[in-house]
């Protein structure tokens, strides 16, 4: 079965920086929207990025937009999460997500999930 696996979570302290990544096991991926979702403690999970197979514009919720920058390298089926001027409101586990559709910020819809990787950001 395909899997996603998120690296790169950790302790930061707020202004920092971190970078996760999303190894994707099959390189079918690369056809894939690539998606990264979070969610903090008593929260839903919310959508932080997303970018489709083709490299196209990529989304941003706004809580994150011009913090972070997600990225894709087809050769090593990865996707990144650069994540800079960290918050304490960023702290939560992070998911990597995949959809074979367009960009979509609905949880529900993406078809294959990480098992996440916890990103705290102190204060």
């Amino acid at each position: 079965q395909a899997q996603l696996v998120e690296t790169g979570g950790g302790l930061v302290q707020a202004g920092g920086s971190l970078r996760l990544s999303c190894a994707a096991s099959e390189r079918s991926f690369n056809a894939y929207t690539m998606g990264w979702f979070r969610q903090a403690p008593g929260k839903e999970r919310e959508f932080v990025a997303a970018m489709n197979w083709n490299g196209g514009k990529p989304e941003y919720a706004d809580s994150v937009k011009g913090r972070f920058t997600i990225s894709r390298d087809s050769a090593k089926n990865t996707v990144y999460l650069q994540m800079n001027s960290l918050k304490p409101e960023d702290t939560g586990v992070y998911y990597c997500a995949a959809v074979r559709l367009r960009i979509s910020r609905a949880p529900e819809v993406y078809t294959h999930w990480g098992q996440g990787t916890q990103v705290t950001v102190s204060s």
